[in-house]
């Protein structure tokens, strides 16, 4: 393990871009917290689909009509990831934003593969009862991958959440002892060294 800060701020970004290039990255799938308008922690699994470091900024998508949208737009966030391979933990804190109807959330979606754009198809918005377990999707898509026009009506669905990066929290859980550095985009990420 490296005791460079610069390095390891580096390598933390190394393992969220691995994360939302690579499906089979532990931290593809990070937890994404928010506070609902009840004063309610949020928290839900959702995939990164891409991270950026140049930027600072992560990239999930999801359901316009959900809940956590509203939950989520302009106000503070944070994403919980862990890579058990290199015992490594990142905490993120930052500002989310919503995206729906511009011309870069449309290069978005038209970049996703029908299948993945299917699940937009779903006839009630998330967390809608519903009588029995149902993936809300009309019976004559289930299982099968939409054609462009049939997915076209489910544009208005889909939505971008974007994470602007304000600070990392990493950890290195380490038998001999573990190690904590915390990065402050307001300290132009120099980082310093806190007690586990």
């Amino acid at each position: 393990m490296s005791e460079d800060l610069p390095t390891i701020l580096a390598d933390a970004w190394r393992l969220l871009v691995r994360g939302g290039a690579d499906r089979r990255s532990p931290l593809h799938t990070p937890a994404v917290a928010s506070v609902d308008a009840d004063g309610l922690p949020q928290a839900r699994v959702m995939v990164l689909r891409k991270a950026d470091a140049a930027t600072a900024t992560l990239r999930f998508h999801t359901d316009a009509r959900s809940p956590k949208v509203a939950e989520l737009d302009g106000r503070p966030v944070s994403v919980l990831a862990y890579h058990a391979g290199e015992n490594i933990q990142l905490r993120i804190a930052g500002t989310a934003r919503i995206g729906r109807d511009d011309a870069e959330v449309d290069g978005i979606w038209n970049q996703s593969t029908t299948f993945a754009r299917r699940c937009y198809m779903a006839e009630q918005a998330p967390g809608t009862p519903l009588p029995g377990p149902a993936s809300g999707l009309p019976e004559w898509i289930e299982g099968q991958q939409p054609t462009i026009d049939q997915i076209a009506p489910a544009r208005p669905n889909f939505a971008v959440l974007w994470v602007q990066v304000t600070a990392i929290d990493w950890l290195h859980l380490a038998n001999s002892g573990h190690r904590r550095a915390v990065f402050r985009r307001a300290d132009g990420w120099r980082g310093m060294w806190v007690a586990p």
